[in-house]
């Protein structure tokens, strides 16, 4: 079983910074990609960021592009999401996805609150 705990939310003013963590558990954690989603009030659960766990290559949602910084430590099954200047658009909470092909595992989610 593999689980997943994110960290790092909280608030933060408009222009700052802040980094999110994801450290997975567990044996079989094995994915292909990992993935930071955010879901802010009545609006969908968006994709933020992807990362490939063995590459190493990134994609982003265009909204957070050149503001956001995805990465990832294997050796310590965490991935990062490092958040600069963020917007009060970017408020909503985060949660981290692992994608193994077989099934996904997600995170409870952290909130992020960015203030103007």
């Amino acid at each position: 079983q593999v689980q997943l705990v994110e960290s790092g939310g909280g608030s933060v003013q408009a222009g700052g910074s802040l980094r999110l963590s994801c450290a997975a558990s567990g044996r079989t954690f094995n994915p292909f990609a990992m993935d930071w989603y955010r879901l802010a009030p009545g609006k969908d659960r968006d994709l933020v960021a992807r990362i490939m766990w063995i590459t190493g290559n990134t994609n982003y949602t265009k909204s957070v592009g050149g503001r956001f910084t995805i990465s990832r430590d294997r050796a310590k099954k965490t991935v990062y999401l490092q958040m600069d200047s963020p917007k009060p658009a970017d408020s909503a909470n985060y949660s981290c996805r692992a994608a193994s092909g077989v099934r996904d595992y997600w995170g409870q989610g952290t909130q992020v609150t960015v203030s103007s």
